[in-house]
């Protein structure tokens, strides 16, 4: 006898993280050094079970930063699949623009961030991974565009009959 779980192909069962991209008055990206990482990244994580994307990026931002800013728009959904963690999907939404007086407010977690600062969009590669730079960046031209692009490996793709 042969039963439903034995007929339902396979499925992806991707990690999902979520994160928010932060500028200064400059325009410049905000980047955190973590203690558990060797690259600096942007505020978030990855996203607990029952939980949203937008949620978990809100909760991060809070854990990471403890600021509330409102978060805004979807920027970017990337598929990048990483041989050593498997499927992963990632958010980036918009955070918005951070003043010198959100910056004094700004109180890091300090088992999980050593210190923040803000980098242009062309010297990204300089601090981080490519992977995420190239995200990065594609999250800057979705913003500078007013619209949510779908990524591959951080590079804007356009699927077959879009």
């Amino acid at each position: 006898m042969t039963s439903a779980t034995d007929t339902t192909p396979p499925m992806a069962t991707p990690r999902v993280a979520a994160g928010a991209l932060f500028a200064d008055e400059q325009g410049r990206i905000l980047m955190l050094r973590p203690t558990y990482k060797d690259y600096w990244d942007i505020p978030g994580g990855y996203v607990e079970p029952g939980e949203s994307p937008l949620t978990a990026c809100i909760r991060e931002v809070k854990e990471e930063l403890a600021i509330e800013p409102p978060i805004g728009r979807l920027l970017v959904v990337d598929w990048a699949p990483a041989p050593d963690e498997g499927d992963k999907l990632l958010f980036v939404f918009d955070g918005g623009t951070l003043t010198e007086a959100d910056l004094t407010v700004i109180k890091m977690q300090a088992d999980e961030v050593a210190e923040f600062t803000f980098v242009a969009l062309h010297d990204l590669d300089d601090f981080t991974v490519s992977r995420l730079s190239r995200r990065l960046r594609t999250a800057g031209e979705a913003k500078q565009q007013a619209t949510a692009i779908f990524a591959e490996h951080g590079l804007p793709t356009v699927g077959p009959g879009v």
